[in-house]
């Protein structure tokens, strides 16, 4: 499918629905979620952006061991596992500069600015069963979000029912000695409410050297002392210990995918290194609204994070010790203009982070002689601003810009005496102003488009500046770019059928790429210019429905609804040339043209149900020089179970399922520009899992 041909669809898809509308249609309004993003609190049919929404309901569908097939229901997102609980973020081609763990995308928790002052998030700290809603904002959103060009996920934790209090329990045991153990309580009340839950999974691993054992604490407290005020308090504790099995040659993958990384004549492997990850993370978040008035409010919200964090890597073995806190504070005011209605919103968001970084020689798991040890202090902060204004004939206008800076202070301490003068190390990055202006037109109360031009810029990490050999990359620049983008979404025949879908132009300048050293070190440099375009649309209806069984808030129709994810990406450098070589024009790297996520949700009114579902991934390039492809794939899956309550309190969920059930050999989160072509992560082969979760409510 041609880009042309594909705008093409963009503007035909709606056409054809509307010409199919009936009055009883355009009568209602569609119940969808209020989308939190850039502030507005608008449902998603007025909000002039590209924004994906899952819940609870979507992370439930599949095995919560793991967020991943949740996410990559939402097009133009992917997460990917390396390693298991290894995971890395792709937002339209983010993950392009993201050897591991997730950069180029700001991730809040809870309001909580969850990316850490660097630019790095550790997502792997979370676990599935405790989030209850994923909105992600797609592209540059460093109009209200300060820095990044991949784009903004916003995570909620689980929300307890008002006027219930729940115990529960469940357990899941799975291939590769999965064995994963919940237990949630929590109370809901007019207000106030609160959530505690323990959760403990372990795994030896699908490959050699990938077993896991990950425990989270997580605590979730909201009050409101008065009818002006909310309070709320989030903690979150893990402690986190997986193996990295490293990355394999094609002919390794073909051989045997389970294998980790094997020693050569020249260097051990994985196994011989004992290489793995482990961190422990605690995080003290609180939050505080305040209602002025009916039309002016504040929310301000302050957190605290340390870590202690051990990896061993093949070459090194690291010691890190992290500090970091900050906040964020949101105005908002809404008022009318020439009797139309203006929103005001305007704040500012403040993070600073210590590191106290040592690198050993890593003696088969073992720390050995110190190499270096570096003091890396981070200071970064943005004001923002947003207007959004109601035109006439049902047009929105949204006008926003943010001013951001950055400060990298580092110090290698471990060569003051050798060096005095010139151990220590400033980074001040040009103070950067990131504007966005977006038109939304609603058609119908169901229908609406929108256009948006929108501008973003991207320095780089620590971990950019400051890789695992020791070196110190003083010539690294920030990413800048522009994406221009329309869409169209709605809903028609009574809600039975919902779509939503968008198109983008994305120019970037200074892309940071990456590529992987003899040693396994990834090492990072600028390469020119790149060009995104892409299609990105979803489709889901209703073959048949019944209505909503029970009196509780949650209660949904039963019956079977079919939907699908689809995204169309032509990305291409512009001009780049390294090292005598010229791959201007070529594909981007680690990006696939065509990627399709679609499924069923069968339910029925007596508690069972099916999920089936079905991914694909078109083959993607390797390398900047696009000689080495990795292979498209095709996988399948399912969940099935029985969910009832019994006796009014008694609640009952009994499942069994399967992921890749073909055991299709493909590879999830391929090493990029990798020395000796050791690209591959092997996914796992087909796997099952199945368990029971019981609880009581009052």
């Amino acid at each position: 499918m041609s880009y042309r041909y594909s705008l093409l669809l963009l503007i035909l898809l709606p056409a054809t629905l509307r010409a199919q509308t009936t009055p009883s249609d355009t009568a209602r309004v569609l119940p969808e979620a209020t989308v939190v993003g850039y502030g507005q609190n608008l449902p998603l049919r007025r909000t002039a952006a590209a924004v994906g929404v899952i819940d609870a309901r979507v992370i439930g569908r599949f095995n919560e061991a793991s967020l991943a097939e949740a996410v990559n229901t939402l097009p133009g997102v992917r997460l990917e596992e390396r390693a298991t609980a290894s995971y890395r973020l792709n937002i339209r081609g983010s993950s392009l500069r993201s050897p591991y763990g997730v950069r180029n995308v700001k991730v809040y928790y809870n309001d909580i600015p969850f990316t850490d002052a660097t630019g790095s998030t550790a997502l792997n700290l979370l676990d599935a069963a405790s989030i209850g809603r994923i909105e992600v904002l797609k592209g540059p959103a460093g109009s209200v979000y300060g820095a990044g060009t991949g784009g903004v996920a916003l995570l909620s934790s689980r929300q307890p029912e008002i006027g219930t209090t729940r115990a529960q329990v469940g357990f899941t045991a799975g291939s590769y000695g999965l064995r994963r153990y919940a237990a949630v309580a929590e109370s809901g009340m007019a207000t106030s409410s609160i959530r505690a839950q323990y959760v403990r999974q372990t795994l030896d691993g699908y490959r050699q050297q990938s077993a896991l054992r990950r425990d989270v604490v997580a605590l979730d407290g909201e009050f409101r002392p008065s009818a002006k005020q909310t309070v709320g308090v989030h903690v979150l504790y893990t402690d986190i210990d997986y193996e990295l099995p490293g990355g394999l040659t094609r002919a390794q993958f073909e051989q045997n995918p389970r294998q980790a990384r094997p020693s050569t004549a020249t260097a051990a492997g994985s196994v011989a290194q004992n290489t793995f990850y482990a961190s422990r993370t605690a995080l003290l978040g609180v939050s505080h609204e305040y209602r002025f008035t009916e039309r002016f409010s504040n929310k301000t919200t302050l957190y605290t994070t340390g870590s202690a964090i051990r990896t061993a890597a093949i070459t090194d073995y690291e010691r890190n010790t992290q500090l970091g806190g900050g906040g964020r504070t949101t105005f908002t005011y809404r008022t009318a203009l020439a009797g139309r209605t203006l929103r005001l919103t305007a704040g500012g968001e403040l993070q600073t982070g210590f590191l106290d970084g040592r690198s050993f020689q890593n003696l088969r798991g073992r720390v050995g002689a110190l190499r270096y040890n570096d003091e890396v202090r981070t200071l970064t902060g943005f004001g923002f601003a947003q207007a959004d204004y109601e035109l006439p004939a049902d047009f929105l206008l949204t006008v926003a810009a943010s001013y951001n800076r950055l400060r990298y202070r580092i110090a290698r301490v471990s060569d003051a005496t050798t060096n005095p003068d010139g151990y220590e190390l400033t980074r001040t990055f040009r103070p950067e102003v990131s504007p966005r202006v977006a038109l939304l037109k609603q058609l119908t109360p169901q229908w609406s488009v929108y256009g948006s031009v929108s501008t973003g810029y991207a320095p780089p990490t620590t971990d950019d500046i400051r890789t695992s050999d020791g070196a110190l990359n003083q010539e690294l620049q920030a990413e800048r770019g522009t994406s221009y983008e329309v869409g169209t979404r709605g809903s028609f025949w009574q809600e039975r059928l919902t779509f939503d879908v968008a198109a983008y132009d994305f120019h970037l300048n200074q892309t940071i790429v990456t590529r992987t050293t003899n040693q396994g070190v990834s090492v990072f440099y600028n390469a020119g210019t790149t060009r995104q375009r892409g299609v990105e649309a979803t489709l889901s209806g209703w073959l048949w429905r019944n209505a909503a069984v029970g009196t509780q808030p949650t209660a949904l129709p039963t019956g079977v609804r079919a939907w699908a994810s689809y995204v169309y990406q032509r990305y291409r450098f512009g001009a780049y040339e390294s090292g005598g070589n010229d791959f201007s024009g070529n594909r981007l790297t680690g990006t696939a043209p065509h990627t399709l996520t679609a499924g069923l949700d069968a339910t029925s009114q007596l508690g069972f149900y099916l999920y089936p579902t079905v991914n694909h991934q078109a083959r993607l390039p390797l390398n900047d020089a696009n000689t080495e492809y990795a292979t498209g794939y095709w996988t399948f899956g399912s969940r099935a179970g029985w969910r009832r309550t019994l006796l009014g309190r008694l609640e009952m969920d009994v499942f069994a399922g399967v992921n890749n059930l073909t055991d299709r050999n493909y590879s999830l989160g391929n090493d990029l520009n990798a020395f000796g072509n050791r690209y591959f992560q092997p996914a796992n082969g087909r796997n099952w899992y199945g368990g029971a979760t019981v609880g009581w409510r009052w």
